[in-house]
């Protein structure tokens, strides 16, 4: 199958070259130059452009920042051509972004007036998971196209959930890293008062990880280092996932929180966390990392 991957940075350049692992014919492009010329150094078919790789595609796979990033490359806003004026008739448009709900709907309705399919399918599980080909996807879409996916989406992950229609996907990643979001705050928070009670780490981690406070910031994403040998917290919190991202996404769900309206208290304060933790030092630490944000502000 001919694939064109677009956006190869720490999470899409191992999942491109995953599908080129499982026999694919993969093209990628980036718009920084030294990710393109990372990719070809690894083996990886690149392209000069975002629409000389996908033309011709059976399947355009989008790796981007934002809604908008995705928006203006499946159809340019300049009148250029975009990815939906150049890949193959009945191409499948995969956007593993995490962009806002009303956005993957407009993606969707975009790729389907130009006689395309489209999945919206955000992941989750970090550049560990996209390197080891251990990525969650949540998917939405037609079953149809959901199930045409699947082997490709299967060969980069190894969770993949179809949630339902167009941009359900997404509202499952939002609603999950808001979730995550809270939790680790609060695994932090009870890390510190673990320190100031004069608990060890070790101690602490063996109880929690054992019971009913058991959960992935916790045994996966440990924010103090020892107990978790490969949580970012023993690389002085180099991302993973950087607190950048997690205040983007927090962003989306605050988006979400406000056109349905939903109480979430807890969701908006990680929110407002996450938003100083970014505006600092944090944007390029791992989000992890909050941790040191909560002893200085403890009394």
């Amino acid at each position: 199958m001919k694939i064109a991957f677009l956006g190869l940075g720490h999470m899409g350049l191992p999942m491109a070259r995953n599908l080129a692992a499982a026999g694919h014919e993969v093209t990628g492009f980036d718009v920084m130059p030294a990710a393109v010329s990372a990719a070809a150094d690894g083996g990886l078919t690149t392209a000069e452009s975002g629409t000389d790789a996908a033309t011709g595609a059976d399947v355009v796979i989008t790796m981007f920042q934002t809604g908008a990033q995705v928006l203006d490359a499946y159809r340019r806003s300049d009148g250029a051509a975009g990815l939906l004026d150049v890949a193959a008739p009945g191409a499948l448009f995969i956007d593993c972004s995490t962009i806002a709900v009303d956005e993957a709907r407009a993606a969707h309705a975009l790729a389907e007036a130009a006689g395309h399919r489209s999945l919206d399918a955000p992941v989750s599980g970090g550049v560990v998971g996209a390197e080891n080909a251990t990525l969650a996807f949540m998917v939405g879409g037609t079953d149809e196209d959901f199930e045409a996916a699947r082997p490709l989406l299967e060969a980069m992950g190894r969770r993949v959930v179809h949630c339902g229609g167009a941009g359900l996907g997404q509202a499952a990643k939002v609603c999950n890293n808001m979730i995550l979001a809270v939790s680790q705050i609060a695994v932090a928070e009870a890390f510190v008062l673990g320190e100031r009670l004069g608990l060890s780490h070790q101690a602490l981690f063996d109880v929690a990880s054992n019971a009913s406070g058991q959960c992935w910031a916790l045994t996966t994403n440990c924010p103090v280092p020892g107990p978790v040998p490969t949580s970012p917290a023993n690389r002085d919190y180099q991302p993973g996932f950087a607190g950048a991202l997690m205040n983007k996404d927090l962003g989306l769900a605050e988006h979400a929180i406000s056109a349905t309206g939903v109480e979430a208290r807890m969701g908006m304060l990680a929110r407002e966390i996450y938003a100083q933790y970014a505006a600092g030092d944090g944007a390029g630490q791992d989000f992890s990392g909050i941790i040191n944000t909560i002893r200085a502000e403890s009394a």
